[in-house]
């Protein structure tokens, strides 16, 4: 599946979120919720902040998405998100049922798809749709940056 000039433009609107986390020292992860071709959610990191390790951008977005529209479902929507979900997201979006999920970078250490397994167990509904890779070089550069930054520090 090939990504759409409105992939990317929801996209920028998640590394903005990104750039939002670098800027309080969070990892720099964002996440846009769209239904109907709005901007329902918004949301990045706020791990250090709320010292809270569940407090990632995708879980904020997906409470935030879920307030707004009243119920805990967000099959008609997609969540567009800087980084390739961890499992922990990825099980949250199972539960959410998220029509389809857009990520920027892949993350080969923590990302779900090392521990999807389709024939054991699904990390995301059968149903979503999943497409890696939309602005990846945008995306990873400013993970990069942020961990380039962090070993500087004494």
């Amino acid at each position: 599946m090939e990504h759409t000039l409105d992939d990317e433009h929801f996209m920028r609107l998640a590394l903005a979120e990104a750039q939002h986390a670098f800027e309080q020292d969070e990892v720099p992860v964002g996440a846009i919720i769209v239904a109907r071709n709005q901007v329902i959610a918004r949301a990045h990191n706020l791990c250090e902040r709320l010292h809270d390790f569940t407090a990632h951008a995708e879980m904020q977005a997906f409470t935030a998405a879920s307030e707004y529209l009243g119920g805990k479902h967000l099959d008609q929507c997609t969540l567009y998100v800087t980084l390739e979900p961890c499992p922990m997201c990825a099980g949250a979006a199972f539960w959410t049922r998220v029509g389809r999920i857009v990520f920027g970078a892949s993350d080969a250490k923590r990302g779900y798809q090392r521990w999807n397994n389709p024939a054991q167990h699904h990390l995301i509904h059968p149903k979503t749709a999943v497409e890696g890779g939309v602005l990846e070089d945008e995306c990873s550069e400013l993970l990069k940056a942020f961990f380039a930054q962090k070993r500087k520090k004494p």
